[in-house]
């Protein structure tokens, strides 16, 4: 039996993977929302600041959580996908941009879609910090700390796969809105065409594994690196992460 000291924290593997379904729903809703929720308003707080309000007027820059869910895209496929242990995917009601409104049009449509990604990293940080606390936490906080250790995890994971997960570039994904607006006209109108069945080009490469072969090295490089800054060795996180998904 693998055993590490991590403050006042022991971890196990065995007591890991003795987490119920519902044990692990609770640790993942959490970060699972507040990644969501941020990302979208994000999105909203940019395009504001450039000079579109569409997303304001709408209530979108709320930070309650029912106003980005989509209960398919946030609930339904995250939920069956988590029970069944395999790669994690859902989506959020999109936040509505009017791109006449911008001042800059092109240029900001892609500071719009580059807020949300940001909001990930930025969140991954924030959970790092969790994680550094529950580590460090005295012992009498114990039944606080394990539970946030459990989140920081979930909440790295879940913000890192976001992040790497918007930029790819084809859009509607926020990547693809950056690089339509980094490209000459014409190219950007061409890559723009694309839009349509841009998420079913991304369906297939989930459903085909190249979606995961691809991305996959940058997710885990994103995780190394806010797992070694929380003070987590690698092996735990992974460990971690292992038993959040009961295996």
């Amino acid at each position: 039996m693998a055993v590490a000291i991590l403050g006042c924290l022991k971890i196990e593997g065995p007591r890991m993977e003795s987490l119920s379904l519902i044990q692990r729903i609770a640790i993942w809703l959490i970060p699972a929302l507040f990644a969501i929720t941020l990302h979208e308003v994000a999105h909203g707080w940019m395009a504001r600041k450039l000079g579109d309000s569409t997303a304001m007027m709408l209530g979108r820059l709320s930070l309650n959580p029912i106003k980005h869910v989509d209960p398919v895209g946030t609930i339904l496929i995250p939920g069956l996908l988590l029970w069944a242990g395999g790669f994690l995917f859902g989506w959020a009601k999109p936040v509505p941009v009017t791109w006449q409104n911008l001042r800059q049009p092109k240029r900001d449509m892609a500071l719009v879609a580059v807020a949300g990604p940001a909001a990930n990293l930025l969140m991954g940080a924030f959970w790092v910090l969790v994680i550094k606390f529950a580590m460090v936490a005295p012992e009498a906080l114990f039944i606080l700390a394990e539970p946030l250790l459990y989140m920081g995890v979930a909440g790295i994971f879940i913000n890192s796969i976001l992040m790497i997960l918007n930029l790819f570039p084809i859009p509607p994904l926020d990547g693809g809105r950056v690089l339509t607006g980094l490209l000459p006209g014409p190219w950007a109108w061409r890559v723009a065409k694309i839009e349509p069945y841009g998420m079913l080009i991304v369906l297939a490469l989930l459903m085909s594994g190249l979606l995961g072969k691809i991305l996959w090295p940058f997710i885990y490089g994103v995780q190394i690196v806010l797992s070694l800054a929380a003070g987590l060795p690698p092996e735990w996180f992974q460990a971690i992460l292992s038993g959040l998904f009961g295996r």
